[in-house]
């Protein structure tokens, strides 16, 4: 009969760091770096060209040594090691968890259900790239024989985020011959100015739909049909000129008048949120070509390997997430802010919302039992420096603990004068303010009237950490979000938790299958919701006729 674990508050180290946090979390940065000279050196870790500076975190080596005693009692090793090897960590759909296996070598051999799976995700990957060379070249044409300018992909969620933000932050490789579009919401508005401006005999629909029964995908799906034959003469013809799919359900896909010859597939060992470099990347791979779609397969692949074999002390994704753990549970941060200092990750912050919270929004842990510990920090953010005029206020003085992740690049894309020097000189500034902030003395010493003094003092003692590599790259893309997803996937192990499931986003979904033929009904009906749904139904019902 085997031990049981012990519950997660119950842990010797957990119960360390909780005295440890005691001693500690009055000590201010600039004492840390004051009693240690060095430490801005010493805390840091650098793999494959990105390099991560974590010095300006409210730790000492004692709390990094608790934190890693804390992962060793969680079995994070054995956790790492699981995940690689297919077993299915994922508890509550019984499924392996192997998004890792999508950027893994075509020589691999990756083991599911006694099935190798790697040559599979490489017939993929051939397909794919097979068929972006040839709309890219102009070999594919559409159904009047014109060449594809535009690709519209349709999807949501993981669907969806995942192409829009490599897309955005690889668009300085992308063909600028051709067009890129995103419909995600099943609000109408977003089809029609995705499309406004597109001619239909040019443009290529990318329907990504495991079942290919989504609701809100199916609906913008039927529509773009409705578009494209609206114009092309209403033949079902054209929609398999105009039409591929990124799904399972092939009698689905021909049902809709896809040719299921270009139906590309993917699996269940991959989550949504997980599945940008899967066949739901065609979208990408079409816009930045095959080249710099396996660079960017590359670079996720190299992450993975540092991920599994480094020492957790220099494991740039274990270290994220254990700072990720001692600021929710114990300085009760509720937040982390991702602040990328690179216009074209402007949409990262939003990727990173669905993979964090998505993943690890839960509170029930493995063995069905309520946590009671926070999980699951929200993830926000905006490019720099658009957020120093917005927000940076209250992480600067606002009553708020906000961690912060800065991101940045030491060449720029797009050199321009001064700017990049600007950039960088202000991600260097914000994280140092933020550490050191201004004492009274300091700002008096400046001839501020003692009545403003208050207003002018700055805290500090702000955390941040700071993600440094040469330039924006697709292998570079790769690896920082492989570091993301495996940050994530820490904070699960030691919180517990299930970080692959999604059970939470099911119930609304069913609601709305319900509230949906009361709304669209004609005739007066009974309605069974509660007084406030009941009352906004007929509302709808009235203002709608």
């Amino acid at each position: 009969m085997t031990s049981r674990i012990p519950y997660l508050t119950e842990r010797r180290a957990w119960k360390a760091l909780e005295n440890h946090y005691q001693e500690i979390r009055d000590i201010h940065l600039r004492d840390l770096f004051h009693d240690d000279p060095k430490r801005g050196e010493n805390f840091t870790a650098e793999t494959a060209g990105l390099y991560l500076d974590y010095s300006k975190n409210r730790i000492t080596n004692e709390t990094l040594r608790l934190l890693l005693q804390l992962a060793d009692e969680s079995g994070l090793r054995q956790k790492i090691n699981a995940m690689f090897g297919g077993e299915k960590i994922n508890t509550t759909e019984d499924r392996a968890v192997l998004h890792t296996a999508l950027r893994a070598p075509k020589e691999s051999s990756i083991i599911v259900d006694g099935e190798n799976v790697a040559p599979g995700i490489h017939a993929v990957l051939d397909k794919m790239t097979d068929f972006s060379k040839r709309v890219r070249s102009g070999e594919w044409k559409g159904y009047t024989g014109k060449r594809i300018k535009n690709v519209v992909n349709i999807g949501i969620g993981g669907s969806d985020l995942g192409p829009v933000m490599a897309y955005e932050a690889l668009k300085y490789y992308s063909d600028r011959e051709m067009r890129f579009r995103f419909v995600s919401n099943v609000d109408g508005t977003d089809f029609v100015e995705a499309t406004r401006d597109l001619d239909p005999a040019e443009t290529l629909f990318i329907v990504s739909s495991k079942t290919f029964t989504t609701l809100e995908t199916m609906t913008n799906a039927q529509s773009a049909r409705d578009w494209l034959m609206s114009s092309l003469g209403d033949d079902i013809k054209a929609v398999a000129r105009h039409f591929v799919a990124v799904s399972t359900n092939a009698p689905k896909v021909a049902e809709f008048g896809i040719d299921t010859a270009n139906m590309f597939e993917f699996w269940d060992w991959v989550g949504g949120r997980y599945s940008m470099d899967s066949a739901i990347g065609l979208s990408t791979i079409l816009a930045i070509d095959p080249d710099n779609f396996q660079a960017l397969l590359d670079g996720f692949h190299q992450m993975d390997e540092h991920f599994r074999t480094a020492p957790l002390e220099n494991n740039l994704p274990a270290i994220m997430g254990l700072l990720t753990v001692w600021y929710s549970n114990f300085f009760n941060a509720e937040t982390v802010a991702v602040l990328p200092y690179e216009q074209y990750l402007k949409r990262f912050p939003a990727y990173l919302q669905q993979l964090t919270m998505e993943s690890n929004g839960k509170h029930t842990a493995l063995d069905g039992t309520q946590v009671t510990y926070q999980t699951g920090p929200i993830y926000w953010g905006e490019p720099g420096t658009n957020g120093q005029h917005s927000f940076y206020q209250l992480i600067h003085q606002g009553t708020r603990l906000i961690p912060c992740d800065f991101i940045a690049f030491s060449q720029s894309l797009n050199a321009l004068g001064r700017h990049h020097d600007i950039l960088l000189a202000n991600v260097l500034a914000q994280a140092e303010a933020l550490a050191f902030g201004k004492d009274a003395d300091q700002v008096r010493a400046e001839g501020t009237p003692d009545e403003l003094v208050p207003h002018r003092v700055f805290e500090g003692n702000r955390p941040s950490n700071i993600l440094f590599a040469k330039q924006l790259t697709p292998e570079i893309l790769g690896k920082i979000i492989a570091l993301y997803e495996h940050s994530v996937f820490v904070q699960g192990v030691i919180w517990n938790i299930d970080s692959f499931d999604q059970w939470g986003v099911e119930l609304g979904k069913v609601l709305a299958q319900k509230i949906l033929p009361e709304l669209e009904t004609k005739t007066d009906v009974k309605l069974e919701h509660d007084s406030s749904t009941n009352n906004l139904i007929n509302r709808y019902r009235r203002l709608r006729r």
